[in-house]
């Protein structure tokens, strides 16, 4: 018989995955599937199911660093199946031992007088339209499916290769999503959870950690909100580099919050960082090293994106309609400035105008002369120069 080889498994659920939606709709399946299946979820038990009149078991031999977990296919009998493999099933689903009549069972018999009965074992129907890929020289599938009436839709990588796993999901855009697998995935959706998503923005002052929710409505609830003040910009306009210092509480800080995200069971979690490190000389090794202590890189915005962000998230929350509209966000490193009109930005910049940098520069975190407050104001009034004869908007968020 040949060799089973483990193979590691990336996959995620949800309604909507942004980039990846666009670079499945780009590409042909190699096959496409349906199929009516049986699932077994147990908590903390393995992939159990039935397809095809064959029940079929894998078993979770270990989950990386990364996230991905590395399946190995322990059985694939069909019916009727003997006592020693309904034993084994039993055993795979974490159930104690059952006492048992029969020297083999019919799928029937199986359900009636073994699984339906345990305790903390739900049996599920669920419903699978799978198109499959290769992405990556791993194999792919993006599938819609119906568990006991509830619809979901579930991306999956997997290989033996498990570097080439982690590339394929980055090359898919979907690095931030967490790995779901199916027993927890389907779990979700029988108890109808709604989608939750996390954002860190990762400042020059601050670490701001945003948790929400996505109700039936389509509109967001709020469930965490909150900043960690860790001046990872400390000394940044003396040296032009982040110090060991800041980096390392920095880095302790977003682990907190991803620890925080995933225990919520956040479907994604994105970190973006702003000013301090677009400024760095050394920002490659603070992002290195928070990836190394958190498990999540960030992605370092442009000024003009960030600016663009944050009219758009004006624009879909405060309902101004067709306003002249300017958006001003001031952090500790640097502002942005954002123009428009309704949801369409006419002009965006980001300007090095920000609390921590006039802060140390002008020892404004203590008692100043007349000279060093107006030497502050000057420099403050020249940065912002930008703003001269514009015209006034008629909303200022």
């Amino acid at each position: 018989m040949a060799e089973i080889i483990p193979r590691w498994e990336w996959r995620t659920f949800g309604a909507h995955f942004g980039l990846a939606d666009a670079a499945f709709a780009a590409m042909t399946p190699e096959a496409s599937t349906d199929s009516e299946e049986l699932y077994f979820l147990a908590p903390g038990g393995a992939n159990v199911k039935v397809r095809d009149g064959l029940l079929d078991i894998k078993e979770l031999q270990e989950v990386g660093t990364d996230g991905l977990e590395r399946w190995l296919p322990i059985m694939k009998a069909g019916f009727p199946l003997s006592r020693t493999d309904v034993a084994k099933v039993v055993s795979s689903l974490g159930a104690p031992p059952v006492a048992l009549e029969r020297d083999s069972y019919t799928l029937d018999q199986f359900l009636d007088e073994v699984t339906t009965p345990l305790t903390g074992v739900r049996v599920v129907k669920v419903s699978k339209h799978r198109d499959r890929y290769l992405v990556g020289g791993c194999m792919s599938e993006v599938t819609d499916v119906v568990v006991d009436g509830r619809s979901t839709r579930t991306i999956a990588v997997e290989s033996e290769d498990r570097p080439a796993v982690v590339r394929a999901v980055q090359a898919l855009g979907l690095e931030g999503y967490v790995n779901t697998n199916y027993p927890r995935g389907l779990g979700a959706a029988i108890d109808g959870r709604l989608a939750r998503y996390a954002v860190i923005d990762v400042g020059t002052n601050s670490v701001k950690f945003n948790l929400g929710e996505r109700t039936r409505d389509g509109a967001w609830r709020t469930l965490s909100d909150r900043a960690e003040v860790t001046r990872l910009g400390e000394d940044l306009d003396k040296a032009g580099t982040l110090i060991p210092a800041a980096i390392e509480r920095t880095a302790a800080v977003i682990a907190d919050m991803i620890d925080e995200a995933r225990g919520a069971g956040a479907l994604a979690i994105v970190a973006v960082g702003t000013a301090g490190l677009r400024m760095a000389n050394n920002s490659a090794e603070a992002i290195a090293a928070i990836k190394d202590v958190a498990g999540v890189t960030v992605e370092v915005l442009s000024g003009e994106d960030e600016s663009r962000l944050a009219y758009l998230a004006v624009q879909a929350n405060l309902g101004l309609g067709h306003a002249s509209l300017a958006v001003f966000d001031t952090g500790g490193g640097s502002s942005q400035f954002t123009f428009g009109e309704g949801s369409a930005v006419t002009d965006r910049f980001s300007v090095n105008v920000g609390a921590v940098r006039y802060t140390e520069q002008f020892g404004l975190e203590q008692s100043v002369s007349d000279t060093s407050l107006r030497a502050a104001s000057a420099a403050i009034a020249e940065d912002l120069s930008k703003l001269d004869d514009r015209t006034v908007p008629e909303a200022l968020v």
